[in-house]
Order: C-alpha cells, then structure tokens, then sequence
C-alpha cells in the first residue's frame, strides 16, 4: 500500500472482521505443534508380546535329500539350476511366477490367486508378511477412495463455492467502498483462485455418461449427479482463470498467472487410485490446486510482470513489483481466513475433509487458515473497529506470520533461491506463506528433502542395516556432508517413541515396517537368519511403502531436490506363517486404528466395517500362530485348515473390490529433481519357494506370493499412471535393483 492511503481503503477488512470470535484460535497455533497436541495415537493400542523363539536350526547350505517333500514339489513347481542353488544356499528363493511352470494360468496380480493355486495343487502354503501388507493397502485406499468420492468432493464442492461467493461479495464491496488497489486486487485474486478450483472439479462434457458405467478406464459422471456442479467463470477474472486452467490442463511448468511464482503443473497428472472415476480425477485436481498453490509471505519467489515483460527492468523496480504481489497475497489470505473463521459452517466442512486426511497422511507443514486468523486476533485483538490495513498495520501482521516454523519440505514452489550453503534453508523460508488444505508433512519426504534417493535412505533410518550396506557399497553415505546429515536425523528419529510413531495412520504404516528390517536372532528359523532374507525383507517394505505413496499421492507433499524322519507317505506336510509376531502386532494395531478413527469420524460405511473386522481377525489369527511357531509347538488341525485355507479366509475383504484395485502393478512418483522424477513401482507377484522345519523335525518346502519392486526416473512431464506402468512392465519393464539378486533368480 501507498503512503496516502485512508483508512476507509480496508473498510472490507473492517466489515468482515468485527464478529471473528477470539475462542476460534484457541489451539490451532502451528501445523506441525497441532500435529503433535491432537495426535491420533489415541486409537493405537498394541500388544506387548513374551515368547522365546526356539525352533531348530538347520545346517546350510541344503540338500535335496534333507527336504522331505522335495520330488514331489519340484513336479509341480519346477526349479532351475540357479533357482535350486539359492535354496540351498539361504534355505530359501524368490522366482517368478511365470516360471512355477503351470501352476498359473497367467502370471497373478492378486494375492488370492496365487494362495488359491497353490491350494489347488496341493502344494504347502507360506503365508508372507508382503501378503498382509497387500491386504492392508487394499483396506487403506479403498476406504480413502470411497470417502472422496462419496463426501468429500461434494463437500470440497460446497465449500469452494462458498468461498467464492464470499470472494465476490469482498471484489464488490471492495469496488464500492472504492479500497486501495492491493485489496481489491487481493480480492479479485480469490475469485479468480477458487473459481480454478470449482473449474477443475465441474464435469465436463466427455466426463458425463448417459447412464453411469464402467468403460475400462474410468467411471463417468452420471447426467443427474453433474447438474448440480456447474460454475460460471466471473468476466472480471475470465482471463486469468483460463490462463490458469489451460497451464493445468498442459501438464507442464509456467508461470502461474495469478500467482505469478512457477508452478510444476505435472503434478496435476491425475494417478494413483484418481484414475478409476471422472469424479476423482476431478477431485484430484483440485485438491492438488489446494494443496499446492500458496500465497507467499515474501517476495523472493514472485516474478513481477514488468520482469516477465521484460527482458531486462531495473533491479529496484522488479523488487518493488514483487514486494506489492507478495503483500496481495498475504491480504488474499487474510482474506480467506477471515471468513473461515467467523463462518462455523465452513470451518466445520473444512476441518471434516482436513481432519479424516490428517488421520490417514498427517498434518500440513505450512500454514493454513487457522494460523492467518490467529494472526489477525494477536495483531488487533478486541480493537477491530477502524482497522487500516495500510503499511504499518500489513507489516505487523506480516511480523506475527513469520514467527511461525517455516516449512519442512520445499514441495516445488517457485524458483529455488540460488544462495550457496544455504540454498536449502533460503528456498524454504522464501515458500512460507498460507495453503488453504496444504499437502502434508510425512517422513519419507523429509528424509528425501534432507538425504536425497536413492529410498534405501528411508530404510536405513528405520533400521534395516542392510539398507545400510547397500548404501555404502552404492558409495551413496560416503561424503561427508550426507553423513552429517545422516547423523542428524538419526538423532532426530532415535527420539521418536511409540505415541511419535503413531500420531497417524501413515506414520504408524512406517512402524509396522520396522520388525521387518531387523536381523532375527538365535530361535528363528534357519532361512530368516540369512542376509539374503534381510534383503526379502527389505523389498517386502520397500513395495508396501511405495503403495502406501501411490494411495496417498495427493497429500503427501512430494519433495524436490534443492542444490539420499518319519513316514512320509503318512503324515502330511503343512503349511507356515511367517514367523513375526512384532509385525502382526503392529499390522493389528495399525488396522484398529483406522478402523476405530474411521469409524469415530463418521466416515466408515457397512461393507469397509466388515472388510475391518476380516484383516483384524485374520491379522488375530496369525500372531497367535506366529507365535507358536517360534516356540516350536506344534498347530492345531484347525490352525493348518487356516493357513490351508488362506484364500477363503480372505476372500470377505476383497470380494467388494474390483479387480484393478486388487492389483499389486502400481506406481508412485516421489521425488521430484532437475534429471526427472523418482518413480516407486511395484510389479506382478513373485513366488516364495521356502524351508522350513516343522515340530516334527521335518524340513519341508511351502510357497508364498511376495511383491516386486522396482525404483527409475521418468523425464518430469511424464509422471506415470498405474494404467501406463501396467504397459511399461509389460513391453519394457526397468531393471530391478542389483541387492535382489541374493534372493531371486
């Protein structure tokens, strides 16, 4: 603002704060401090286990002539050579489906079909920890599908709209009660910002189906459902909404012209499990806007007009320009939060979407609604009659804003700050500013933000000390400054407790993960206390980590790089559970925990109630068996009919989930940098050929799927969809990672 402004010039502001209640701001004083003072632990529950493992060992590496059951598993899954060779070797291999000669009829995606052939032909069933991960996805996004589809698209719908329509009413009054420039421009900005939104998630024309149904690639709208979701794009923003929506649609980086900062508009390629429905991918989009798009409190990212006009403009001008687009920004915000705060009915359907999220992903790193209203009170308090946004006043606002913690993750904001050693740190204090649902704070993000890729890095600090090695011999942990890093946020997650790990679902998903990445001591079974396991292991958590990004790829914020001997013929060979009992406990925790939250948070329907209460029985199930297998007690008849009937016992959970989202194909872009983007698939179903003893003293050979992973970089426009990895595995899959060979042939 100018010098002669009169105070009449924010009469806008003054209208429409008078009635904001001070009771509002009560709690809501920092994203990440809110985090930890309304964490969701409160639904984790966990058992604390005593056993002593104590099942015998055997002597690598194996003979053929040890294992009981081998002739007659080879006739039906045959072995090569190098196949045979890692069995005896680590008491255990991993080969491809395709391979298990005719045990499939084509190579399996689902985990029931493999656990059903192998039923079939009377082979011993390995039920695999990567099973129940699987499982456990499966439950995770298709409750998170349903809620989106169903209730939150409407209500980001409405709450859009509102916004838009207080918007207007601000440009008007702000017109009539002829307000300074930068108001009523900060003004005409919100129109034009959420008038985007409302764009992006209207059907259009080739979205909508005569009568809805499947087309093999995404359901349509139906005609009477998309009526009610028209918006008219206001004349007075016309341009820079279709400006904005055309440089979506595109896909590829620009500068955003309300914005005026650089957006990577790739990120608005719709994957994950958005691509199943028009009106998720609509959903999609606009939540990305949301999440994405941030009103800066600094000038350092903006690019002024006379800059973008201009090939050279002198340096005063250009930061002049800049400093006034950050000041609209900082009022559009103001703006925005104060009508949140003294509308209940917005607030209330704003923290519904904010707060179910926030239990699956976690909270924002950035600054929201709440922050920039409690701003407003500690500046003006009870005397809000005759407030002047003029320089002084704007400027203390401002003042307050930036004590809160600057973001965490640089989620690709403008243009990174070039400023040496400290372009890190620079880049993030100048993407501070408001996000009206920013993307959330998770850990692996962080660790990326802070160590780079290669994911191992994610592995390593939560455990896995082969993980480590692999670095190491990657000759990934060798500069010193990645070692200072490293250090620091091993000091930083040794910290952690269990309510730390816990606070949400995704977190929690981390925790479950980490009985995975320890070496089994002394009492496990012999093939476990391999390295060439541990690297199993280690590719079981990788592929549940990435589907655990492919199902909350919307919110996750993505960081980017800134400048990581009996009769045989009489008794029967059974089958196994995996033996850890720590990760079946984690798993049941986790799975009661989104249960329990869902379900208090009103958002959880009959059938996810059910598919629930399935896992969790199973999940039951398991750990006492685990358990006994580690004691060395022999099963019950109806423990084996269990693992026997493995297929059956599942079968409940998925038998209302389509096909597609059984699949275990999918991808996740991670990490964004100048050579492209990192992208986390996981493929078809391998096969697990394991030994293991039996309390009779047996050695015997069961199978069991376990998932593959694969980690490439993909040119930043050409973010993957599940339904293009699908055809990149088929035609030109890439390479997996060299450590996998201990394991799989």
């Amino acid at each position: 603002m100018t010098d002669n402004q009169t105070d009449d010039q924010s009469d806008l502001f003054n209208d429409s704060i008078k009635t904001a209640p001070a009771e509002n701001f009560s709690d809501k004083s920092n994203t990440l401090e809110l985090e930890k003072e309304s964490s969701f632990s409160r639904y984790y529950s966990k058992e604390n286990l005593q056993f002593d493992a104590d099942v015998p060992a055997y002597s690598l590496p194996l003979k053929a002539s040890e294992i009981t059951n081998y002739d007659d598993f080879i006739q039906k899954v045959p072995l090569t050579n190098k196949n045979r060779d890692l069995l005896y070797k680590n008491g255990f291999v991993v080969i491809e489906s395709r391979a298990a000669g005719n045990l499939f009829e084509a190579e399996p995606v689902r985990v029931n079909e493999t656990y059903s052939a192998l039923k079939s032909a009377d082979i011993p069933i390995f039920i695999t920890s990567d099973s129940l991960l699987h499982l456990y996805h499966i439950q995770f996004d298709e409750t998170l599908k349903r809620v989106e589809e169903e209730e939150f698209y409407d209500d980001l719908w409405k709450l859009d709209k509102a916004f838009l329509e207080a918007s207007i009413e601000d440009y008007s009054r702000s017109i009539e009660d002829k307000a300074s420039e930068e108001v009523t421009e900060a003004a005409r900005r919100n129109v034009a910002y959420f008038t985007v939104a409302l764009s992006l998630l209207q059907p259009k024309p080739e979205q909508i189906e005569q009568s809805q149904r499947y087309l093999g690639t995404a359901i349509l709208f139906d005609p009477q459902n998309a009526k009610q979701y028209s918006v008219e794009i206001p004349s007075f923003v016309k341009a820079d909404v279709e400006a904005e929506l055309a440089l979506i649609e595109a896909q590829k980086g620009g500068i955003s012209p309300i914005f005026k900062y650089y957006e990577d508009n790739s990120q608005y390629i719709p994957r994950g499990h958005y691509t199943t429905s028009e009106k998720l991918t609509n959903y999609f989009k606009a939540m990305m806007w949301h999440g994405r798009m941030s009103m800066l409190l600094r000038p350092d990212m903006i690019i002024s007009e006379e800059s973008m006009a201009k090939e050279s403009v002198a340096e005063k001008s250009a930061a002049e320009e800049s400093e006034k687009e950050s000041r609209i920004q900082t009022i559009q915000a103001l703006l925005i939060s104060d009508h949140f705060d003294r509308d209940k009915n917005l607030r209330d359907r704003w923290d519904r979407i904010y707060d179910v999220t926030a239990l699956y992903v976690g909270f924002s790193d950035d600054l929201g609604p709440y922050e920039y209203a409690k701003a407003l009170d500690t500046v003006f308090g009870d005397n809000i009659d005759g407030v002047s946004f003029d320089n002084e006043s704007l400027a203390e606002l401002k003042t307050e804003l930036e004590i809160y913690e600057s973001p965490k993750i640089y989620g690709g904001t403008g243009e990174i700050i070039q400023a040496g050693c400290e372009t890190e740190s620079k880049t993030l204090e100048a993407s501070k500013g408001f996000r009206f649902m920013g993307q959330r704070y998770t850990p692996d993000s962080y660790i990326f933000q802070t160590l780079g890729f290669p994911a191992l890095n994610l592995m390593d600090l939560l455990g896995s000390e082969r993980a480590t090695e692999h670095l190491k011999n990657m000759g990934v942990s060798e500069n010193e400054e990645y070692k200072e890093r490293h250090l620091s946020l091993e000091n930083e997650f040794g910290a952690f407790d269990e309510e730390d790990w816990n606070k949400n679902l995704y977190w929690a998903q981390l925790y479950a993960l980490k009985p995975l990445l320890v070496s089994s001591p002394e009492g496990y079974p012999t093939f476990m206390q391999t390295e060439a396991w541990e690297d199993k292991q280690l590719n079981a958590a990788l592929a549940s980590w990435t589907e655990l990004r492919h199902d909350t790829i919307l919110y996750a914020k993505q960081a980017y790089f800134v400048g990581a001997f009996y009769d045989l013929e009489e008794i029967p060979v059974q089958g196994y559970v995996e033996p850890v009992p720590e990760f079946y406990a984690r798993m049941l925790a986790l799975t009661r925990m989104a249960h329990t939250g869902l379900n208090d948070m009103e958002v959880l329907d009959e059938q996810s109630d059910k598919d629930f209460t399935t896992l969790e029985h199973t999940l039951e199930r398991l750990l006492e068996i685990s358990i006994k297998e580690l004691e060395n007690e022999e099963l019950t008849d109806e423990e084996y009919e269990f693992i026997r009937n493995f297929d059956q016992n599942i079968a409940p959970m998925l038998e209302n989930v389509d096909i597609k989202s059984q699949m275990s194909t999918l991808v996740a872009d991670v990490y964004t940098s100048p050579a492209g983007v990192l992208e986390e698939g996981t493929g078809k179903l391998d096969l697990m050929v394991v030994a293991y003893k039996q309390p009779d003293g047996r050695i015997v050979l069961g199978a069991g799927p376990v998932m593959s992973y694969y980690e490439f970089w993909q040119p930043s426009g050409k973010r993957l969809t599940d339904e293009e990895w699908r055809e990149m595995l088929k035609n030109n899959p890439p390479e997996r990672p060299e450590w996998v060979e201990s394991f799989k042939v």
